[in-house]
């Protein structure tokens, strides 16, 4: 699959380290838990920059593909029981124009929105996914790691995170200088991930995609695809391309298991064709270039019947971005039209063409005609997407004075059973936090910050919120009584956690972590 792992080079402007194979020694020292807290230093920096971006339908479509992978890779006997048990398996986004997608230590794979926008096809997309995640499974980053690293986990965090940025500016000279301002110029020629570590990764990401179920000729054509577009711009537009190289041979290797694996069937391509233009869209929010995917979109008559829907798709996002709400509604449901007619029908992409919709309505302020098309949804209706355009335009209505206390209930209770599914969704926790505060809700509002910090990565944070909600629940009687019980088992299931990390990475001599309020060396089992 794509080489898209962690690369740190003085040449390598990209979101990754790619580092030498050191050896087994090498993830016995680092363990589990310490490469989890490492990617979960990077991951809430980076949640905190402006270029994070949790859009539903996007991250939907995105878990869509990322999760078979990762359930592929268990059922493959891939992933360890404790990798499985303290990783956090999530894929997120970046609105960033650039091809790129990388993986962090901890389970975390990021994914350009320039990548998607690429990629004409779920298998090619999925490739790119596949390998990255072999790259966590295998254990890459620990295995590439040096005792100068070991020994200081923020300095570690502090470079991934310097090329992260540097990644943006395609500056070959910005990355030379994170590296030396993270004081781990000394060691930048050591760490070039080996031809072994990405044929590894190369294979093993194969194998997932193929049991996963996508088409195993994703990987040769994205491989194609990328070398054909590199050699057509030196913009800089490809950063993992600089430190990634596809070479003759990993083209030959990829294409002979595409041959070999029979025809294969790739999936219906419309979905991934609106969620293509969906990433050209918000990767790039200038208004002069939404009028001109307007313009486009509405200009493609004589295209084929798949090419109009998406380039519609992308003008009726524009246009509702642009504010020309009721342009953007009439594109939206000439689309959705036009989706009707195709053959074969594709239900997943004109569930897509409903949440545009919905959407639309809910940036022209009609959030009573937003519910209305989310009310017609019959394709997983019961998603992330649909559930948090439900929650948004139930307290657009209450903010108005327009509301039902009961819809208030009824967003708050399917709220508190998707967390409970999906523990870690911190975008879920905050529209929990909302609607609970809403419907006067004040424990579970408070418990639910607690949680959206925790499934970000602030463990103090939360702490700091259930010790607020302890404080407000003193007295507390009924319902209150038992979310203060849960907030006080909360609160010391997430100290007793901090404990452990806190002794475990003082037992591995990493004293970079931030203090911990009441616990000392002594406190940890000898």
């Amino acid at each position: 699959m794509l080489a898209l792992a962690l690369a740190l080079s003085a040449q390598a402007v990209t979101a990754q380290v790619r580092l030498p194979s050191l050896g087994e020694s090498a993830v016995e020292d680092i363990t589990v838990g310490a490469e989890r807290r490492l990617g979960d230093q990077v991951m809430r920096q980076i949640r905190a920059d402006p270029s994070y971006i949790d859009d539903p339908v996007l991250r939907e479509y995105l878990d869509s593909l990322f999760q078979p992978l990762v359930a592929a890779s268990r059922q493959r006997g891939d992933i360890e029981p404790e990798l499985d048990r303290q990783f956090a398996w999530e894929a997120f986004l970046l609105r960033e124009r650039t091809v790129n997608a990388f993986a962090l230590p901890g389970g975390f794979v990021g994914v350009h929105l320039g990548l998607i926008a690429l990629t004409t096809s779920s298998d090619e997309l999925a490739s790119v996914l596949a390998h990255e995640l072999a790259h966590v499974t295998q254990r890459h980053i620990a295995r590439g790691s040096i005792a100068a690293q070991r020994n200081s986990m923020v300095s570690m965090a502090a470079l991934l995170l310097g090329l992260i940025v540097a990644a943006r500016s395609s500056n070959a000279d910005l990355a030379n200088a994170t590296i030396v301002g993270s004081q781990a110029a000394s060691i930048q020629g050591q760490l070039n991930f080996s031809r072994d570590v990405e044929r590894e990764a190369d294979r093993m990401g194969y194998g997932t995609l193929t049991a996963a179920g996508f088409a195993p000729q994703g990987m040769a054509q994205m491989f194609e695809k990328l070398d054909s577009a590199n050699r057509l711009n030196d913009s800089g537009a490809f950063p993992y391309l600089r430190s990634h190289p596809l070479t003759v041979e990993r083209i030959s290797e990829a294409r002979s298991r595409a041959m070999f694996s029979g025809g294969g069937k790739g999936a219906p391509p419309l979905r991934h064709a609106l969620m293509q233009q969906r990433a050209r869209v918000l990767m790039d929010s200038d208004p002069q270039t939404l009028h001109r995917l307007v313009d486009q979109g509405t200009g493609a008559v004589d295209a084929p019947l798949r090419d109009r829907i998406a380039t519609a798709y992308a003008a009726a996002l524009s246009a509702s971005l642009l504010r020309e709400h009721a342009s953007a509604e009439r594109l939206a449901a000439a689309t959705l039209a036009l989706a009707t007619k195709a053959e074969p029908r594709e239900p997943q992409a004109e569930r897509d063409l409903q949440l545009l919709q919905a959407q639309i309505r809910l940036n022209a302020g009609q959030p009573a005609a937003a519910l209305q098309v989310l009310d017609a949804i019959t394709v997983d209706a019961r998603g992330r997407a649909p559930l948090l355009m439900r929650t948004q335009a139930v307290l657009d209505l209450q903010r108005s004075g327009k509301g039902s206390p009961d819809a208030l209930r009824a967003a708050t209770e399917s709220l508190q059973t998707w967390v409970t599914d999906h523990p870690a969704d911190a975008g879920a926790w905050s529209q929990l936090a909302a609607t609970a505060d809403a419907a006067g809700f004040k424990l579970r509002a408070v418990r639910a910050e607690a949680e959206a910090r925790y499934a970000s990565g602030d463990v103090n944070g939360a702490i700091d919120r259930l010790r607020a909600g302890q404080a407000a629940a003193r007295g507390a009687a009924g319902q209150d009584f038992i979310e203060a019980s849960v907030i006080d088992a909360r609160l010391r299931e997430l100290r007793a956690q901090l404990r452990r990390a806190f002794c475990e990475a003082r037992a591995s001599g990493d004293n970079s972590g931030p203090p911990i309020e009441g616990l000392e060396v002594r406190d940890c089992p000898r």
